[in-house]
């Protein structure tokens, strides 16, 4: 028996009810934080602060080979978002973990490692703030952040390549925990 689909009229773009930038500003935000390892990509930052964009992340942390804006390699794939996630850059990943568990964050590693907790498996604490670490497209997460993680956490993947685009990886993973912990947002 084959499934019966209503017809769908695409929305324009002044239907989508967009919030401006102040409104963004001003929006109460999930309680996510993304860390970006030494990501060498531009176009892969750009596509994290967009993906952050959609859901009210509260800020992205840029760390080591990390670039920052303004930068036109960032801006094609950001679409504007750079100027509405709040961004700060950091030459040492391993400071900003220090400094967001003395906040009571918990960090957790996007890695596939020894003991990691499945995506699908997780499950983020009500009222809780999270940090989530998304490392290297060659290397992964440093040794060093996994170990000072207070979870490991790996996308499961049944294919032959058992990787992803890291803005996929976080894509998913914010998209994943986001429902998770939509309730309490």
């Amino acid at each position: 028996m084959s499934q019966k689909y209503t017809k769908s009229r695409k929305l324009k773009n002044e239907e989508l009810d967009r919030l401006e930038v102040s409104e963004f500003k001003d929006a109460k935000k999930s309680p996510i934080i993304i860390i970006l390892d030494n990501i060498r990509s531009l176009n892969n930052i750009g596509s994290v602060f967009r993906t952050s964009d959609a859901f009210l992340i509260e800020k992205i942390y840029l760390c080591g080979i990390t670039a920052q804006p303004p930068h036109n390699d960032i801006r094609k794939t950001a679409l504007g978002s750079t100027e509405t996630v709040d961004w700060e850059y950091a030459e040492n990943t391993l400071d900003i973990i220090e400094k967001l568990k003395a906040e009571n964050v918990n960090i957790c590693s996007i890695e596939q490692a020894e003991n990691a907790t499945m995506l699908n498996n997780f499950k983020p604490q009500p009222n809780e703030k999270y940090a989530f670490v998304f490392g290297n497209e060659v290397k992964g997460v440093d040794q060093n952040v996994v170990d000072a993680s207070d979870v490991v956490i790996e996308i499961p993947q049944y294919g032959t390549k058992h990787s992803l685009n890291i803005s996929v990886s976080c894509g998913v993973v914010i998209w994943d925990v986001f429902t998770k912990m939509e309730k309490s947002i």
